[in-house]
């Protein structure tokens, strides 16, 4: 197949695909449009953002029964062969007779790509370490002067993964403020945000850019709730003084109040209102977990605010409402809320 009827094809499936590059699109034609097809064929969309508990355990047990079927003997081994270099032929060998691409992403409408990542961030050993020592501390900042921002290379070193070790090292890299946010510093986040979305506007559609010059504050953000995902590493280092969390959870708090206009939207019997209308949604949606809810139309719920926000409402509600709600399921959680707590908040107001 060439590559621009590839790229025409897998359109019908992944609406950015004008965005992606030639070689990945020849990539995604060999290992995914087959089982995108097959997919459309069951009536099952292709999906994207975070994994469901239910698409976990189906890697799991894909990865478990390539493991039996290959005799690998271990999940880090198949997911991080360069780590055992004398091994490594062997597994390559393997992997290629036994159809690795295909077996670890059967029964999951996902691109391949994402649904390895998720296999090696579910199987690194690495990830799952804890609270960072001073001496490891010490050893990332000696490791990142050595080696710059080859996160790869300090991964290996320190034996924690890439992502862990770039993050840690974002937090610890300077003096940090912890206090409250100053006029300055508010406004360098700003800058930083509009910059990164003055950038990507222009890249993703260029005919909206215009109005993005034009426009005050409040009009811009509005065009936050269209771009959830960020660069807050980059927004850290143009800020200076913050590191990347701490300008997101600001971004998302300077967002909610400029959305609502200053309305106190968890006070008195709107509060109530609010709290109502939320679990009322979230019984309605029947997910099964989480990741299975569209936040971004939930926000309607409570209020024009961001996924975050009402993220947050969510998980503040569980906490003081549900008993042992982290021994429950998502489903069970919203249950228990929909037949305890709904009740007694319909009669408060």
């Amino acid at each position: 197949m060439d590559l621009d009827t590839a790229r025409q094809e897998l359109e019908e499936f992944i609406p950015h695909v004008k965005n992606i590059s030639d070689s990945s699109i020849k990539k995604m034609a060999g290992r995914d449009l087959m089982r995108f097809k097959e997919f459309k064929k069951q009536g099952i969309a292709v999906k994207f953002g975070r994994f469901t508990q239910k698409e976990n355990k189906q890697i799991q047990k894909n990865v478990e029964e390539f493991l039996s079927l290959t005799g690998i003997d271990s999940a880090e081994k198949l997911l991080f062969t360069s780590r055992y270099p004398e091994d490594k032929d062997t597994i390559h060998r393997l992997k290629t007779e036994h159809h690795f691409c295909e077996k670890i992403s059967e029964g999951i409408p996902r691109p391949w790509r994402l649904i390895y990542y998720r296999a090696r961030k579910m199987f690194d050993p690495n990830n799952y370490k804890g609270r960072y020592t001073k001496e490891e501390k010490e050893k990332l900042k000696k490791y990142q002067a050595l080696h710059g921002n080859d996160w790869k290379k300090i991964s290996e070193l320190m034996s924690r993964s890439n992502l862990s070790v770039a993050m840690k090292f974002s937090e610890i890299k300077s003096a940090i403020n912890y206090g409250p946010w100053t006029k300055e510093e508010t406004q360098k986040l700003m800058n930083a945000v509009k910059e990164v979305m003055r950038r990507k506007l222009k890249t993703e559609n260029p005919s909206s850019l215009s109005s993005l010059e034009q426009s005050s504050t409040d009009p811009w953000i509005e065009r936050e709730k269209l771009y959830q995902q960020l660069p807050w590493t980059e927004i850290e280092t143009k800020v200076g003084s913050r590191y990347w969390r701490q300008c997101k959870q600001k971004w998302n708090s300077i967002l909610t109040s400029k959305l609502t206009k200053g309305q106190q939207l968890y006070r008195g019997s709107n509060g109530l209102q609010a709290k109502i209308n939320l679990i009322k949604r979230l019984y309605e949606t029947k997910a099964e977990d989480a990741s299975e809810v569209n936040w971004d139309e939930l926000s309607n719920a409570i209020g024009d605010v961001p996924r975050a926000y009402v993220q947050a409402k969510f998980y503040r509600l569980k906490v003081s409402s549900v008993p042992l709600w982290k021994r429950k399921t998502f489903s069970e959680i919203i249950y228990y809320l929909y037949e305890k707590k709904l009740p007694e908040l319909e009669e408060k107001l």
